[in-house]
């Protein structure tokens, strides 16, 4: 669930750098407030995710704003359905249309591609993770929408978990140095994962005793090693260039999670538009 006072303060900033100082053109045609009514529809089949963000964009701009929703997030929509009908003020339906739906879209379509993504993995038991190659200030709606999409996060931020990466591991000096030094450093009841990049380091690593091994790019016959070497003795996580066209070779080597930037950064938009504005009084 999302944090509604960060959401926001997010919500707020795209207001603003939408409207500097007035919108111009619905000055120009609306003099004063007018009741009016728009609705909501799908340009395409997806999942729908976001409609909390797209109503708050309004009633941020006039909190009489009224929103009536003909679905939910995380439901399947149809091209051509309506989605919800939007009613109040024109000159804020006009102004808030572009955010609103810049929101709705960009979650919308990141619900739909990881949903589209974890029907690659039915019948396994890996689970689908997203990661931090979030686009900037929206990583709250982004991570928020994979998991619409039947996905899963994995840590939010730097401050929400220890992963410890190649240069991190540079910096200590060695896989086994480095996971010292963070269980030295960090509460009981944190984990510990570690990027292994071969089979050496995922030796070292599961010696040291990391809570989680990510496999990092790493050929799926040296990933059904790595597995069958930690044995259940750590979690692991597949990373590193996982597309469709290779997921299913990397859930047959029995990894628990598969971790995806694609998720957040390649997933195109779900088509939604706003239509048949008429005033109401």
């Amino acid at each position: 669930m999302m944090n509604e006072i960060n959401a926001d303060e997010l919500i707020l900033r795209a207001l603003r750098e939408d409207i500097t100082s007035e919108d111009v053109t619905t000055n120009a045609i609306m003099r004063e407030r007018a009741e009016g009514s728009v609705q909501l529809i799908a340009k395409a089949d997806g999942i729908i995710c976001g409609l909390r963000v797209f109503e708050r964009t309004f009633k941020l701009l006039d909190e009489t704003t009224v929103v009536e929703f003909a679905a939910k997030d995380g439901d399947r929509v149809k091209n051509g359905q309506i989605i919800a009908v939007v009613k109040g003020d024109i000159r804020v339906l006009l102004s808030g249309e572009r955010v609103a739906l810049n929101f709705l879209q960009r979650m919308s379509g990141i619900a739909t591609y990881t949903a589209e993504t974890v029907k690659l993995l039915a019948g396994s038991k890996t689970r689908l993770l997203d990661t931090r190659k979030t686009t900037p200030n929206m990583r709250l709606f982004e991570k928020y929408a994979v998991t619409c999409g039947g996905g899963c996060n994995h840590r939010y931020n730097l401050s929400d978990g220890i992963l410890l990466k190649d240069n991190h591991i540079g910096a200590a000096g060695s896989v086994t140095r480095a996971v010292e030094l963070a269980r030295q450093y960090a509460p009981f009841v944190r984990k510990i994962e570690v990027e292994v990049e071969n089979l050496d380091m995922c030796r070292e690593a599961l010696a040291a005793g990391a809570d989680i091994i990510m496999l990092d790019n790493m050929s799926v016959e040296d990933m059904k090693k790595a597995v069958e070497m930690i044995n259940g003795k750590a979690l692991t996580e597949c990373s590193g260039n996982v597309t469709r066209e290779n997921i299913a070779a990397i859930t047959s080597t029995g990894v628990d999670y598969v971790s995806s930037g694609a998720l957040t950064h390649s997933a195109p938009i779900l088509d939604l538009s706003m239509k048949n504005l008429k005033r109401t009084v």
